[in-house]
Parts: structure tokens; C-alpha cells; sequence
């Protein structure tokens, strides 16, 4: 009988699959540990067993790591135990100076801060008054009065490992810095917030436009209402692709594609002030320009006197009529350019005026009648969106920071 010859090119058995390394598994068992510190404040290694799926042994272990490198610490506090209640327990919470993050939004009038622990709790809080319109030099002073302010406030007095900055200004995605450009309401220059903020922060600083950050807001909070509400619930949310239009002292619009804030090339997408739209006779004019001829700026700006408007478009007199029909047609043009540009499945309205039922209703009405019909919302939240996205931001940056320094640790 012949025997079969061996082949040529025989097929070699697979390597076993790629093992992750003992640092690795060492790491994503620190995140889980940290992670569920973070949201349960105090637990026992039993507990953090339980609650991250790890074996005693591996959880315990974790917490002898990252209370080696400071970033965990003994509460001090025991369970009870004796008399067939098992073992005495040791809770544990993230170590007290593992550090704080810096929101900061600088809006007409004012410069607030807030330091905000890894739990998410505000532990200082500052306001500064700033003039109309603000001048740099003015926005330095309270920007760094308020930065050193909250520092003296919060439980831990040392600088902030991240912050995030709102500002009602555009802003280059680039430098960070804030760009002045024509009919600005607010800060008449330029001005550099990570420059001013470096000596009370030891890591990056983020800043953006306040209509982005309220738009991420916005965004937020509809996604924890759809995680609970469930999906047929939450099926006429904004979700991932829509338009948000701030209607305030002044005017701007935040686009969410996909779940991102689309920034464009420089970062002054969204900068609707000067996009051509009806004016109250009907003639092509700026959107800015809408409110110098219906008389409603505040006086010596451009900056739109919200109180005014709102009196204005209030009542059945012909007057009001007449504003609200004026409004109604200069944001219906606005609203024709977003949607024809950027496909929104919701547009949302925002701010101070925009908010106000009598206008909300005219812009219902007349995004209705687009040759492509938008829906059109009020936004959810109304009170200071924009400090809420920054803050929003500012911890998941500080979260993401603590559990890449535990990363670093080899212990």
C-alpha cells in the first residue's frame, strides 16, 4: 500500500489568542473599582465586589493599589459585626484630595465658578460682576477673582486638575481664545481664558461657545430621559441630530449631528447673528438688525433688551401682534437656512426670549410653514444650560483624569 507523502505546505496549528497582560487586567479592574467609588461614595471591599462583579480577593487587591497611590483612603467607618453578622468591614471612598475640576461660564453681567469634587457635588461656588458691554481687562479681573475665590471656598484648597469655560463669545476650537468679531453684544475685544486661568488649574483647560455647551446640555438630559423613559416613550426627543437656537441678549445656534457638536473649521459655526433673514418690512436684513428696527436693544448695544421684547410681544393689542409677526417671519428665514443646511430632525429654542410661550408658539408657526416643515421645541432646560454643560464636561474630564493616573501607577 502506498503511503499518503506529507504536504508540502503543511497547515500550522493557530496561535493561541493574544492574552491581555497582567497590567492590563491590573488597570480595568482599578477603572471598575474608582467607578463605582465615584457613584456610590463609601463601599466595603465586600460591597465593591458585588457591585463591579469582581472576586473579594481581586477587589481587595485593587483597593490595596490605588490606596498605595493615594487615590483611595479608609473612611474610617466599620460595619457591625460580631454575633453571626460576619466580619467587620472597612467602608472605603476616593481619597479626599484626589482633586477637584473648574467650571466657569462668563455671560453677560457676570463670571461665575464652581469647583465640583469626583463625586459631582459643588464644593465652592464665586460670582463676579462684570459691566455691559465687558472690556477685557474687566473680564480678566472677575475671571481671576473668581477663580481664586472658589479655590478658598472648596474643601480642598489646591489647584483644579481640569476646567471647562463657557463663554458668551464665539470661540477659536484652536487657541481657546475668544474672538471679538462685528456687533458682538458682549465682549467688545479678545481675551485668552486658559492663559488667565493657569495659575489656579494644573491641567488642560476646555473652552467653548455657551450656546454649544448648552446645546451638549440639552442633548444630556434628553438621553438620560430616554434611558428611563424607554424607547417608544422617548421616540419624539431631539437624540442625536438636532438644531439649538439661543434667543437672548444674544443670538446663537449650536448643531448636534450624530451626537457631536459641530464646531466647524475654526469653531464659529453657528455665529447666526449676520445671516440674512425678513426684516419687519419685509427687505432682506441681517438677523441682528431685526431688533434695531423693531427698537428692542438695550441702549448704546446691540445686545437685545429681553425684558422689552417680551413686553412687547405680550397681548392681544395690534402692536403686539405686529412684533410677534415681525419675530416670527426674521426667525422663520433663520430657521429655513439651518434646516436647509444641516437637516436637523428637531430644532430646539433657547434662551431668555426664545423660551417665552407667546414666541415659542410664533416660531412653532412659522417653521410650519418652511417649504420643509421642521418640528420645533422649547428647550428643557431653561435655568443656566450652558454652566450645566461645562459643568457636565468638566467632571467627565476630571473622572477620565483620575482614572488615568491610576492607570499610571505600577504597584
Amino acid at each position: 500500500m502506498d503511503r499518503a507523502e506529507p504536504s508540502p505546505n503543511p497547515v500550522k496549528p493557530s496561535p493561541d489568542p493574544v492574552k491581555p497582560s497582567l497590567d492590563l487586567l491590573r488597570s480595568l479592574t482599578d477603572e471598575h473599582v474608582l467607578r463605582a467609588l465615584m457613584q456610590h461614595r463609601r463601599l466595603t471591599r465586600a460591597e465593591l465586589a458585588a457591585e463591579t462583579g469582581l472576586s473579594k480577593p481581586t477587589a481587595g487587591e485593587s483597593v490595596r493599589r490605588l490606596a498605595a497611590a493615594g487615590l483611595v483612603a479608609d473612611t474610617g467607618e466599620r460595619t457591625p459585626g460580631g454575633r453571626g453578622r460576619g466580619r467587620v468591614g472597612s467602608y472605603y471612598a476616593l481619597a479626599q484630595d484626589i482633586g477637584t475640576a473648574l467650571a466657569v461660564s462668563i455671560a453677560p453681567g457676570e463670571v461665575v465658578a464652581e469647583r465640583i469634587d469626583a463625586y459631582g457635588d459643588t464644593v465652592g461656588r464665586a460670582e463676579v460682576a462684570i459691566g455691559r458691554p465687558a472690556r477685557p481687562e474687566q473680564v480678566t479681573a472677575a475671571l481671576a477673582a473668581a477663580a481664586a475665590r472658589v479655590q478658598q471656598d472648596a474643601r480642598v484648597q489646591q489647584d483644579a486638575r481640569v476646567a471647562v469655560v463657557s463663554a458668551a463669545d464665539p470661540v477659536d476650537r484652536v487657541t481657546g481664545r475668544l474672538i471679538h468679531l462685528p456687533d458682538s453684544p458682549f465682549l467688545v475685544g479678545e481675551l485668552d481664558p486658559a492663559q488667565i486661568l493657569a495659575p489656579y488649574v494644573s491641567g488642560p483647560v476646555t473652552v467653548d461657545n455657551d450656546v454649544n455647551w448648552a446645546a451638549q446640555a440639552e442633548r444630556d438630559h434628553w438621553a438620560a430621559y430616554a434611558a428611563q423613559a424607554g424607547h417608544d416613550q422617548a421616540g419624539t426627543a431631539p437624540g442625536d441630530d438636532f438644531a439649538y437656537l439661543f434667543l437672548g441678549e444674544g443670538l446663537g445656534c449650536a448643531i448636534v449631528s450624530d451626537g457631536q457638536v459641530r464646531r466647524g473649521h475654526s469653531g464659529l459655526a453657528g455665529e447666526v447673528a449676520h445671516l440674512v433673514t425678513a426684516g419687519p418690512d419685509g427687505r432682506a436684513v441681517p438677523f441682528i438688525e431685526v431688533f434695531g428696527q423693531l427698537g428692542l436693544r438695550q441702549p448704546g448695544s446691540t445686545a437685545i433688551d429681553v425684558d422689552r421684547l417680551v413686553a412687547a410681544v405680550t397681548g392681544q393689542a395690534p402692536e403686539a401682534a405686529g412684533a410677534r409677526h415681525a419675530l416670527g417671519q426674521a426667525v422663520g428665514g433663520v430657521l429655513a437656512a439651518i434646516v436647509a443646511l444641516t437637516d436637523p430632525r428637531v430644532v430646539v429654542i433657547g434662551g431668555p426670549w426664545g423660551s417665552q410661550p407667546a414666541v415659542l408658539r410664533t416660531i412653532v408657526t412659522a417653521a410650519g410653514r418652511l417649504p420643509r416643515p421642521v418640528p420645533v421645541r422649547g428647550a428643557r432646560l431653561t435655568g443656566h444650560p450652558s454652566l450645566a454643560g461645562a459643568r457636565t464636561d468638566a467632571l467627565t474630564r476630571l473622572r477620565t483624569g483620575i482614572i488615568h493616573a491610576s492607570a499610571k501607577t505600577k504597584i
